[in-house]
């Protein structure tokens, strides 16, 4: 579980082909403790596996379905990537609930100054978009973001200077593919409403009364 803040940004420091997935190398600044083997770090929001580290770096395996689902897959050797720890019982939880499980890759459809904070225009396909709540919570990259507004192919979150400056989207660029995780609780909702929809044809009166929201 994390938080999408960001703690550290990282960078490729080498990819090689493994047993039909791939092997990643991150650098980064040391942390204080240092990551061991078997830990989670989120990388740009996927949650991986540390296989081995040293200080200042380390390994994780990612399989296919990772590099595809997500913006890795296509990240050079040297490209910058947002790096969180595993959050521990008893952390500030300062973000949003993110379980590093990426939903699917937008683009950024456009990036605008706004005062001293910056716009980010992100285009997704139809069925993100209907995880997207405006003022709720997105993670981009693993970011934790709120939406500002809602558009019919995209969405627009605002970034304030310590978000550009302590993470790779101060550096977005129209066109940049971009990891998307949905809030985790609307994911949740979604889909029992569905199944109720399926089921009865929607939720009524009498459902909320039960469930003690009526």
């Amino acid at each position: 579980m994390f938080t999408g803040l960001i703690q550290r940004i990282g960078t490729l420091a080498a990819r090689n082909s493994a047993a039909g997935g791939v092997s990643l190398a991150i650098g980064h600044a040391p942390w204080e403790t240092p990551l061991a083997p078997g830990e989670s770090v989120a990388v740009n929001g996927v949650c991986l596996t540390v296989a081995g580290a040293e200080r200042g770096s380390f390994a994780c395996d990612a399989l296919p379905e990772t590099l595809a689902r997500s913006n890795l897959g296509a990240l050079p050797v040297g490209g910058r990537v947002n790096l969180e720890r595993a959050l521990r019982l008893g952390d500030r939880l300062g973000g949003h609930m993110v379980a590093g499980h990426i939903d699917g890759a937008g683009r950024i459809g456009a990036v605008r100054a706004a005062g001293r904070d910056t716009v980010l225009r992100v285009v997704c396909d139809a069925a993100l978009l209907e995880g997207i709540v405006r003022k709720g919570s997105v993670a981009c990259d693993g970011v934790s973001l709120t939406v500002a507004s809602r558009q019919a192919d995209g969405f627009e979150v605002w970034l304030v200077p310590v978000t550009r400056r302590d993470t790779t989207l101060g550096a977005a660029r129209e066109g940049d593919a971009v990891n998307i995780e949905l809030d985790m609780i609307g994911k949740y909702v979604r889909q029992y409403l569905g199944r109720a929809a399926g089921a009865d044809g929607g939720v009524s009166l009498a459902d909320l009364a039960r469930a003690g929201f009526a």
